[in-house]
């Protein structure tokens, strides 16, 4: 059943009265700049969407229960979206296909992640040792909004360009859903991408841009080390793996440091290392995880081999055999300008040239580079901390939550960057 946004169920919770800056008149504005507000029933409607994902959290690839949440209320709205192959993720296009003007893509990604909720609100998360720590239930309904008022506007014949929404599954795991959206067909006749993800450093009302590098390379490490155990007064008949562990937990780095252009920002962190049971007893395994973040495109290419390399002088110094599981993960998102510039004119449109910010790299990983790899596109962050709020909370954290104006914002920011581009 077609439902027009004046028909917005009226059981909705009720909208946070957090504080959002009221859209200014711009005359200079393009035509059309200014469509696409945000009715405020919708407005409560979404803010209830969000507390209903955020309490039902799934992880990548196990997210049926969101991608039918979403399909429904689209189909709602009279359109017709298509669920990925995977069961999980779904696509949906609004307006006809136009040769002339290729689509507009906004990207959401659905899953949550494995840690605990510790909030004390009444729409925590409701699975144990599940929450969207990241801010995804926002995307998604950002994602959501936008639709529900472009899909109003092609009724109306105000939008000219035609967009397609993308909603993916697993961005929380490399090398991440957004190869499964690729795959499915997700940038077919697209012409270009957004997307926004949450930041708790911004605040409810601002957006930040940066053009070119805008998240860092992640990929991740598993290193086995192997050689002749033995008695800890005898380490010159073993291999001395502990040694030879910590050596290389400290050394790959360093050596590393040296290796690579400084400006790139090639950094590797280990998160585990374990080797041996008994105090007097050398191991005959370690084993050492990691990640190898990188700054630079260029680096991350040469990244594999230059790992290989190092691991192999560090192990030949203690007889030590190895074996690495190199995980390659997401390269760098890499802001294009022209899509970076159509966020910042449909943020100025919308809320004045002072609600954008400057923002910086971040060594954080995002699978969007992957779409960035075939089409242009540009990631925003969406400011998401209350106003007045001086508590540092970061992403990936069990008490992550964000003042729900920011959904507003976002949807207004994508709407006006559809009916500009």
């Amino acid at each position: 059943m077609r439902s027009s946004l004046s028909e917005v169920n009226d059981s909705a919770s009720e909208p946070s009265e957090n504080p959002v800056p009221v859209a200014p008149t711009v005359p200079a504005a393009p035509e059309g700049a200014l469509l696409g507000v945000v009715p405020e029933r919708l407005r409560a409607e979404l803010v209830a969407f969000r507390r209903d994902l955020h309490m039902n959290p799934e992880l990548g690839r196990q997210e049926f229960r969101t991608t039918a949440a979403v399909k429904a209320r689209l189909e709602q709205a009279g359109l017709k979206p298509r669920v990925m192959p995977g069961g999980t993720g779904l696509l949906c296009d609004i307006g006809a296909t136009d040769p002339e003007r290729p689509r507009l893509a906004l990207r959401a990604d659905l899953d949550a992640l494995p840690i605990p909720d510790t909030k004390r609100v009444e729409y925590r998360s409701t699975v144990p040792g599940r929450a969207h720590a990241c801010g995804h239930d926002v995307h998604t309904t950002v994602v959501l909004g936008a639709g529900l008022v472009l899909a109003e506007l092609e009724r109306e014949g105000k939008l000219r360009r035609p967009v397609r929404l993308v909603f993916q599954p697993a961005e929380e795991v490399m090398p991440g859903g957004a190869l499964d959206a690729i795959k499915a067909k997700a940038l077919d006749g697209v012409g270009r991408i957004l997307a926004l993800h949450c930041d708790p450093k911004v605040e409810v009302g601002r957006i930040g841009l940066r053009q070119g590098p805008i998240t860092s390379a992640v990929d991740r490490l598993e290193l086995s080390l192997d050689g002749a155990g033995g008695h800890t007064a005898r380490p010159h008949l073993t291999t001395d793996l502990v040694t030879a562990a910590a050596k290389m937990a400290t050394e790959l780095p360093a050596v590393l440091a040296r290796r690579i252009d400084p400006r790139a920002g090639m950094s590797i962190v280990w998160g585990r290392i374990e080797a041996g049971h008994a105090a007097n007893v050398i191991p005959q395994h370690a084993e050492l995880e990691g990640t190898v973040r990188c700054l630079d495109l260029n680096a991350w290419h040469e990244a594999p081999d230059l790992v290989h390399e190092v691991i192999d002088q560090v192990a030949a110094m203690y007889r030590a055999k190895w074996e690495l599981t190199y995980h390659r993960g997401v390269p760098p998102v890499v802001n294009e300008a022209d899509s970076t510039e159509l966020l910042r004119d449909a943020m100025t449109a919308r809320y004045g040239a002072h609600t954008v910010e400057d923002t910086e790299q971040s060594l954080g990983g995002e699978d969007f580079s992957w779409y960035l790899e075939q089409v242009p596109g540009a990631l925003a962050r969406l400011g998401v901390r209350p106003v007045g709020d001086t508590s540092k909370r970061d992403l990936h954290q069990g008490d992550f939550d964000v003042d729900e104006g920011a959904i507003k914002v976002g949807v207004e920011l994508f709407t006006s960057a559809a009916l500009l581009a």
